[in-house]
């Protein structure tokens, strides 16, 4: 077996691989545990900090003990750079906390906001002055995995309105009512795919 650790096989393709393979993961849990601590999930952030660096650790190490090695480097670079990657997309898999949506219309709003409080969200609406006349500013507190159905109902109903999403860290869950269960993502991602063939 120490052969097998010696030979050209191990030291320029086994090892730098698992090192890219080692990095990713390491880094896309980084990225977790980020946002675990910007959404105040300090539990969750400490464990996966305590994996983070155990993987870092073994890495480093390797590293030191193959400087004559090139090619780790660039792996433990290019892992770096994945792992950025990776970890935006679990993220986005993931839709923890909450977002405020902000909806700005200038037509009538009427059938949006039926619709939307019918879907049980809680909406906030205040008449505004915009740059070419009067808007209705519809805001709205809502889970971040509910993003995409409230987008879907402003395209539906409201296709020329400007919307934003900001992330909430606390939220009173006083102002919040429970919100009737939205489709469930199949359903939305078929109702798209209809659409589009329409």
């Amino acid at each position: 077996m120490p052969a097998f650790f010696d030979s050209m096989m191990y030291t320029w393709f086994i090892l730098p691989l698992l090192i890219f393979f080692a990095r990713v993961m390491d880094v896309s849990l980084d990225t977790v545990r980020i946002i675990f601590i910007n959404r105040n999930l300090r539990y969750y952030a400490s464990i996966i900090g305590f994996f983070e660096v155990l993987i870092w650790l073994m890495v480093i190490r390797q590293i030191f003990q193959h400087m004559g090695n090139p090619v780790c480097f660039v792996t433990y670079a290019a892992g770096f750079a994945t792992g950025n990657f990776v970890g935006v997309i679990i993220e986005n898999k993931l839709s923890i906390g909450k977002v405020i949506i902000r909806i700005i219309t200038r037509r009538d709003s009427d059938d949006l906001i039926t619709y939307l409080r019918s879907a049980g969200y809680g909406l906030t609406i205040i008449d505004a002055e915009g740059v070419t006349g009067p808007v209705k500013v519809i805001f709205s507190i809502v889970e971040r995995s509910n993003i995409e159905h409230i987008v879907d109902m402003i395209k539906q109903h409201n296709p020329q309105a400007f919307y934003s999403v900001e992330d909430v860290r606390f939220v009173s869950e006083a102002v919040t009512p429970h919100r009737l269960p939205g489709p469930p993502r199949w359903e939305r991602f078929v109702t798209r795919m209809r659409k589009r063939e329409e």
